[in-house]
């Protein structure tokens, strides 16, 4: 199993960031190689995925989640094999912490060579930071104050 951690600051408040990032379906708008993610339901999602010339779709199951504080999930299907979570920390009125934590099985010898080389590293500190220009724009679009747009949780706990 190889293991990638990376945070980001962003400058908007927690409940702003935890929000965007339950929108589960604008990942490819700031995730390289998410072709689509499509909600199956309030816990599971579909996730199709290209890195380099390896296309994969499989289901992620939400096994946690905590409002403006941590949401967790595991693949349960397809060709895949991972599990992540990512945490919101508070650290002013307008300043958040997000934190991902992602945990997967590299397969083939592509992706083995990839993880070696640090690209799952690389890949999910660039998305972090496409993350962080994409809920700042989002944040800056909407009035002060005002929770964005579809920022309900996937889960109904506000």
């Amino acid at each position: 199993m190889s293991q990638v951690i990376e945070s980001v600051d962003v400058n908007v408040p927690i409940s702003a960031a935890f929000h965007q990032w339950t929108q589960f379906e604008s990942f490819p708008e700031f995730m390289d190689g998410v072709e689509s993610v499509r909600r199956i339901d309030d816990r599971r999602t579909h996730w199709v995925i290209t890195i380099g010339s390896v296309r994969r779709e499989f289901d992620a199951e939400i096994t946690e989640q905590i409002a403006d504080e941590r949401i967790a999930w595991q693949s349960t299907g397809g060709d895949t094999g991972h599990a992540g979570m990512v945490t919101f920390q508070r650290l002013g009125d307008h300043d958040t912490r997000v934190t991902v934590q992602l945990t997967w099985q590299p397969r083939g010898l592509a992706e083995r060579a990839g993880r070696l080389l640090g690209m799952d590293g690389h890949q999910v500190r660039d998305d972090t930071a496409r993350f962080k220009t994409f809920v700042e724009q989002r944040a800056a679009e909407t009035e002060a104050g005002a929770a964005l747009p579809g920022a309900e949780s996937v889960l109904g706990q506000d």
